[in-house]
């Protein structure tokens, strides 16, 4: 291909083909279908093991992995490592090279020609506990239920075995049963919680290899969780019924055994465990959200005594995981010790701050993503989750993000905003805002710009993400980079007519020039508690903006997309780490001293798995926070600080540019039937992306008119793909 189609605009109309397929070549093909082919095998292995494991073939083929490797070095704990936690460590050091190899891959049309449904943007469920559920979660869900039946058809019949094999007297059968079944419990519960940990690893290399965002996966841990708690209390409720007939339950819960299982320890991880599935309940997160995010982190005390309860060999089950997710959270921490510039920072007239935040050239992240922001100022352990309204081809430096006001942080950091304004000309002492941000996290891909036609519903600021899309299609037209939307609805809902100058938050013309002649762009919003246009609509509002002293502080590119070779060192490193440090252990204390307690035993594989990701882990971080540096540095030579401060300035314009293509309605809320309806009337035989982000009863809303029009459309109509955007902790 010629370099002179590269330089063609992509987006002039309906008949124009994107020209930027690049053809990778075969060896690199090869490597990436023979990566993947192996970790579905691994992964398949991995699972396949987990679900027959209740079963007689399950338990028979991990007999044989400990017989195999009974003589090792590690002993039992070992061979249970290696059956249920290296693979699932393996298949993230095997993402790493995926990731290496893949690079940023420049996206085509879908392979299939025609439209056609895809089983994770086909809505099922739509009202209910689990919210919208697409088809795959919902057969995600399907095959948990079948694996949990499964599991307690097969223990209840390694249980009824039990009773002919020790030939237990009639008067002890109850509390025998009691106790087998609390047993069963337990450890269905300890395979449950192999899964519970993998979704809250938020910047997880996992995650990225199968393209989850953590705004998703944070409802899988959610389902997880209850499944998981609800089976370690009836674990613990059978134990207690069983031990009150024995008369002996005092005695029991304070046990602590030195060889065995030690029952405090459990009855400690089970109350931890408690107070967090109690608090995590929907009425209690939302209307007490830090009464929830602080005893959520009762985790390492649900973990420490849960490795204290059953020692190393079991608790090397659910081990890999749990590692995984402190290599993240490790990561995460040493991420949000940086303080970060504040640009800018401006009060919007309808009371929403806008917050411009120094990033490094290097930080990669898409128009899809949301950070974790804390400021010092108000609170050293709130984080608050915040989407982000920039594209990244906005500029280089910096990340902008729209905060609405709507309780006593937000409320905080508006008047602090509007204190340092009042004090811009004066000699009174400035108020400063120190800020912390965890993040980017989102797709791995872009993939708002892998559909020809987009719909984008948002409802009051969730609006947001969906200016960072627009921003980002329109640079890419602008500069002939590979993008597929030609057709773009925005239906937006809002309480009142003063959130209208959101839209002003980006100027289109200015990014793309005569962008009406390449894109056919529609907005429309709906004022749905005004009856009438206010007096005061078309004024412009002047807002409310300060700025605030550069540093050269910006956020730290350890997280978010990050560095995939760094990443790989990190994880990689820390693995070998954990698995030297448990060898010299072993062979220099545990051997020689014959160490036999099971809890210490457990409380060993805890501190070996910690001093690995702080140690090895460590070593990593800093390196690549030098590496960072040094590269922040050339880039800083290279680049003019009056370009990048233009490009923060440059954002803001007046909302003339929008006017043309937005329709306002009063005193109505969108009718999707219609919408789409007109949509499939008007567009044919597409497939179309819809985005949707904010409230639940608004997902609800749009999904299931999705859903019905699908199942009813006819052989020529669109294709409408469910695509939520929306986070709720």
């Amino acid at each position: 291909m010629g370099s002179d189609s590269l330089k063609k605009p992509l987006l002039l109309s309906d008949e124009v083909e994107p020209g930027y397929v690049k053809n990778p070549s075969l060896l690199k093909s090869s490597l990436k279908w023979g990566l993947k082919l192996v970790m579905w095998v691994i992964f398949i292995a991995w699972v396949g093991l987990i679900f027959l494991y209740p079963g007689e073939i399950g338990k028979e083929f991990v007999d044989k992995i400990i017989q195999a490797t009974r003589g090792s070095v590690f002993d039992l704990s070992g061979s249970l490592f290696l059956a249920f936690s290296a693979p699932i460590l393996l298949i993230a050091i095997l993402a790493v090279a995926h990731l290496i190899i893949s690079g940023e891959e420049v996206f085509d049309k879908k392979s299939i020609k025609k439209p056609g449904f895809r089983l994770w943007t086909f809505p099922v469920l739509v009202d209910g506990p689990f919210g919208v559920v697409s088809a795959a979660e919902f057969i995600g869900i399907i095959l948990f239920v079948v694996f949990v039946i499964w599991a307690m058809y097969a223990y209840t019949l390694r249980n009824l075995n039990l009773f002919i094999k020790f030939e237990v007297p009639d008067a002890d059968k109850g509390r025998f049963l009691l106790e087998m079944t609390g047993l069963r419990m337990g450890m269905l519960g300890l395979l449950c919680l192999i899964f519970l940990f993998l979704p809250v690893s938020r910047g997880s290399l996992l995650l990225r290899l199968i393209d989850i965002p953590f705004e998703h996966a944070t409802r899988y841990h959610v389902w997880l969780g209850h499944l998981t708690m609800m089976l370690f209390t009836l674990h613990g409720l059978f134990y207690v019924i069983a031990w009150a007939m024995k008369g002996t339950l005092v005695k029991e819960i304070l046990e602590w055994k030195r060889v065995g299982i030690a029952n405090l320890p459990g009855v400690i991880s089970l109350l931890a465990g408690l107070c967090m599935w109690v608090t995590s309940l929907h009425p209690v997160r939302k209307d007490y959200f830090e009464l929830f995010f602080h005893t959520h982190q009762l985790y390492v005390i649900f973990v420490v005594f849960l490795a204290l309860h059953v020692g190393d060999f079991v608790f090397s089950i659910v081990a890999g995981a749990i590692f995984i997710f402190m290599l993240d959270r490790y990561l995460r921490f040493c991420q949000s010790r940086t303080t970060v510039d504040v640009l800018s920072a401006k009060c919007l007239p309808c009371g929403t701050v806008e917050l411009v935040l120094s990033k490094p050239q290097s930080l990669r992240y898409n128009a899809l993503s949301f950070i974790f922001l804390q400021v010092r100022e108000f609170s050293w352990l709130q984080w608050h989750p915040f989407s982000v309204s920039s594209s990244p081809l906005d500029g280089k430096h910096h990340l902008a993000i729209l905060i609405k006001v709507l309780g006593k942080w937000t409320g905080s950091l508006r008047d602090s905003i509007l204190s340092m304004s009042e004090t811009e000309q004066s000699n009174v002492t400035k108020t400063t805002i120190t800020a912390s941000v965890e993040g980017p996290y989102g797709h791995e891909s872009p993939y708002h710009l892998m559909y020809e036609n987009l719909i984008l519903v948002a409802g009051g600021i969730g609006i947001s993400p969906f200016l960072a899309i627009l921003s980002d299609i329109l640079h890419r037209v602008n500069d002939g980079k590979p993008c597929l939307p030609r057709r773009i609805m925005v239906v937006w809902a809002i309480k009142k007519s003063e959130e209208l100058p959101l839209l002003s938050t980006i100027n289109m013309e200015s990014i793309c020039p005569f962008f009406s002649d390449k894109i056919s762009l529609e907005i429309n919003t709906y004022v749905t508690r005004e009856s009438e246009p206010s007096l005061e609509e078309g004024k412009v509002h002047v807002a409310s903006n300060s700025s605030c002293p550069f540093s050269g502080r910006s956020m730290s590119p350890l997280v978010g997309t990050g560095n995939n070779v760094w990443s790989g060192l990190y994880v990689f490193i820390s693995t070998v780490g954990f698995i030297v440090l448990m060898a010299l252990l072993r062979i220099f204390y545990i051997k020689p001293y014959d160490v036999s307690t099971w809890w210490y035993l457990g409380l060993l594989l805890i501190v070996c798995m910690v001093a690995s990701v702080v140690i090895f882990g460590g070593v990593v971080i800093g390196l690549w926070h030098l590496w960072e540096k040094k590269v922040t540095a050339k880039v800083e030579e290279e680049d003019n600080d009056k370009t990048k401060d233009e490009t923060v300035a440059n954002k803001y314009s007046s909302q003339k540019n929008v006017e043309s293509s937005t329709i306002v309605q009063y005193g109505t809320r969108p009718d999707f039937k219609e919408i789409f309806a007109t949509t499939n009337r008007k567009w044919g035989n597409v497939d179309v992306g819809v985005f949707v982000c904010g409230p639940p009863t608004l997902q609800s809303s749009v999904a299931k008119e999705i859903r019905s029009h699908n199942l009813r459309r006819q052989l020529h109509d669109t294709i409408f793909h469910f695509n939520s955007h929306s986070f709720d902790l």
